[in-house]
């Protein structure tokens, strides 16, 4: 292909992505945006509540029935609940929580000279790919990497010389584009599985899943994403925003990278150091067959052990911890006082976020009261499964199908309680297993994350773009994530099917094709 036709072509996707940027920042507020979803979902809710629909909800056996959100008791139980509703939004524990270590640990100087010194060791090459990887290991932690790998992306760019929105973008998309690929296991395995087992039993008895079923591929496409996110970083989107959004002139500036002072360097080392004993002692509390920390059945990763359910506090601590004792070593603290000023200017900044997520968590109750989304999702599986197309068309099917419905159901558990039924016995009919079914849903629920502003962290992430680019909205932040999007969704796809043609275990006792 000639020079000017790359040109031309590069040129064509700058527009598109332009045209998707300023339609999306015409948007409403994010809050705003959540506010009038909800009204259309008790709109529609009441127009599609005398509707009687055949679809049955395999969840409870029952045939799906829209509840009106207009009657005067749901609206009853919406105010009385409202509340309730707000305070048990996951996402605003997590993010305030962990971020009042990370504030204490950041107010210190703490983070600021552990990048110092990280970047003064790593190639300004390589640090595309270092962000992306960490974010894909940081799913171990369940949610810790929305609210410490996306922020820190942008401070080591900034950092490095680099446009900061673009490290946010790298770390968005290991973080939660990549949300299926792990080099290790994590708690998404044990919790998918125990959907598929059950789905398959439907039609066989006896057919048993392992948690670690995908795990050789998950594995394998980590590095296969942090590959993929090097290059769309590095090549279309820095390129395009340092063209288009430039930083804000009055954004704070950069990690000064000179010299560290003696205080500092320290400091660092104490706080490290004690940190790193402290981890230790709590690995070795781990390891026991009898430790608390371990669920009813000896394990440490599925959901219902402790250990999964204190990754948040944890987070605290071991931010919290370093952080104080480098303040007070380098000086930066005098007193306890110095500790609980940082910790309240890093709640100033979650203040927008709070707002948001609280028009965010009405809007979530509201389109799963109504069972609109179980509805939506399916009314397509059962559509799909009406085509009656071959098994490798159907699983390419059920790759997009979970990227659409992940646009307006953003919980991967929820979509596959729903999904699992219905397309596990389908393609164990056509002789796939379910072992491969499930691989196929995790590439399309991945995909997709990066691109819907119905994601409850999407708002979280505009929140640390404005720190660097005042006018970033919805579309911009939409805009920059579709080139990974897209390519993920194709790219991964086209990579399962390389692992289907070339025979190579999904995982742990995992097979393509079920015998009966």
């Amino acid at each position: 292909m000639a020079a000017s036709e790359i040109s031309n072509d590069k040129g064509l996707i700058n527009r598109l992505l332009g045209i998707i940027e300023n339609v999306g920042n015409k948007l409403p507020d994010p809050a705003v945006l959540f506010l009038i979803s909800m009204i259309i979902v008790w709109v529609l809710s009441a127009l599609l509540s005398s509707v009687e629909f055949t679809e049955i909800n395999p969840r409870d056996g029952l045939q799906i029935q829209v509840q009106n959100m207009l009657t005067g008791a749901a609206l009853t139980t919406f105010l009385s609940q409202m509340v309730n509703i707000f305070t048990s939004f996951a996402p605003l524990g997590v993010v305030l929580v962990a971020m009042l270590g990370v504030g204490v640990a950041d107010g210190s100087g703490y983070i600021h000279t552990a990048i110092k010194m990280m970047l003064s060791k790593t190639s300004n090459l390589l640090l595309t790919p270092m962000v992306v990887f960490v974010g894909l290991v940081s799913h171990s932690a369940i949610d810790a990497g929305y609210v410490l790998v996306i922020p820190l992306g942008g401070i080591i760019f900034h950092a490095a010389g680099r446009h900061p929105l673009a490290g946010i973008a790298a770390a968005f998309a290991g973080v939660s584009g990549g949300f299926s690929a792990n080099p290790l296991p994590s708690a998404v395995d044990p919790l998918l599985q125990g959907f598929t087992q059950p789905a398959a039993q439907i039609i066989d008895q006896s057919v048993l899943v392992n948690p670690l079923c995908n795990y050789y591929f998950t594995a394998a496409s980590s590095f296969l994403i942090t590959l993929f996110g090097w290059y769309v970083t590095d090549k279309i989107i820095e390129p395009r925003l340092n063209k288009n959004n430039p930083v804000d002139s009055d954004c704070e500036d950069a990690l000064d990278m000179g010299q560290f002072t003696n205080e500092e360097r320290k400091g660092f080392w104490i706080a490290t150091s004690v940190t790193i004993g402290l981890f230790i002692l709590f690995v070795a509390a781990l390891l026991p067959s009898d430790s608390p920390f371990r669920d009813a059945n000896g394990s440490l990763t599925s959901f219902a052990a402790p250990i999964m359910q204190s990754i948040v506090p944890l987070i605290l601590l071991f931010f919290l911890l370093p952080g104080v004792i480098h303040g007070f070593v380098s000086g930066k603290f005098k007193s306890s006082k110095d500790v609980i000023d940082v910790m309240s200017e890093s709640m100033k900044g979650m203040a927008y976020y709070v707002v948001m997520a609280f028009f965010c968590s009405l809007f979530i109750y509201a389109f799963g009261t109504s069972n609109l989304g179980a509805l939506l999702a399916i009314k397509g599986a059962n559509f799909l499964k009406a085509l009656n197309l071959s098994g490798s068309v159907t699983i390419t099917g059920i790759i997009f199908l979970a990227g659409f419905v992940n646009l307006f159901v953003g919980s991967a558990s929820a979509k596959w309680a729903m999904l699992a039924p219905i397309f596990v016995p389908m393609l164990m009919q056509l002789g796939y297993s379910p072992e491969l079914t499930q691989a196929a849903y995790r590439v399309g629920d991945s995909s997709t994350n990066i691109i819907t502003p119905l994601m409850p962290y999407f708002p979280l992430v505009v929140v640390f773009c404005q720190k660097y680019v005042k006018g970033t909205g919805i579309g911009t932040l939409v805009s920059i994530m579709i080139p990974y999007s897209i390519g993920l969704l194709v790219l991964w796809t086209l990579f399962l099917v390389l692992f289907w043609v070339l025979g190579i275990p999904l995982g742990l006792q995992a097979s393509y094709l079920y015998a009966g």
